[in-house]
């Protein structure tokens, strides 16, 4: 959820000590659930930054990856890309009435954020944000849905959809960063108008 840390900082995050953090960063090498990158900063060795893998990554909910694309290739090749882009429509308003009553009694804009983080982390999101001058940075760390939305964007577009509705009018959301555009995790800028 942090993105790439040394083991100084690992070891922090998880509060035991840097030689325990190494024995487990070892082993998740030998397993390619993690990979390191150096990177120099002025004098002395390298730091070594550490990261989940692609691998790594198979090992969080994928929500059945494999048959959601099987169904929505069937869908889009026997029925058409209108009849997706229902079946998109459709979840999309389902998600949208979940989302507005858990989150429409909420009274500020940060609590309605607190909610939206919630409701994401319980679907596998790993969300959080982070508040800053400007307004929020919402951020999903994981993807459940990733290979699904690989293969129809109209997902992704749903998704902010979603959002949009249920912070309101009087809010901006963009995307600032995507992880079908490789980046490591999703993330929305929002700030009031």
């Amino acid at each position: 959820m942090r993105g790439p840390l040394t083991a100084l900082d690992i070891a922090a995050e998880l509060k035991i000590t840097k030689e325990g953090v190494r024995l487990q960063l070892v082993k998740f090498l030998e397993e390619g659930l993690i990979e390191v990158e150096k990177e120099s900063k002025g004098v002395g060795r390298p730091q070594k930054f550490y990261s989940i893998s692609n691998l790594g990554n198979t090992k969080f909910p994928d929500t059945h990856a494999e048959l959601t694309v099987k169904l929505l290739s069937i869908i889009r090749e026997s029925m058409g890309e209108e009849a997706l882009q229902t079946v998109i429509g459709l979840n999309e308003a389902a998600g949208k009435k979940r989302y507005h009553e858990e989150i429409d009694p909420l009274a500020d804009l940060e609590s309605k954020i607190q909610g939206l983080v919630a409701i994401r982390s319980r679907e596998g999101y790993m969300a959080e944000y982070t508040k800053d001058e400007p307004g929020y940075l919402l951020i999903e760390n994981h993807c459940p849905i990733c290979a699904a939305a690989t293969i129809c964007q109209g997902f992704c577009a749903s998704e902010l959809q979603i959002f949009r509705s249920v912070l309101g009018d009087s809010v901006s959301i963009d995307r600032t960063d995507h992880i079908i555009a490789g980046a490591r995790r999703c993330a929305y800028k929002i700030s009031a108008l």
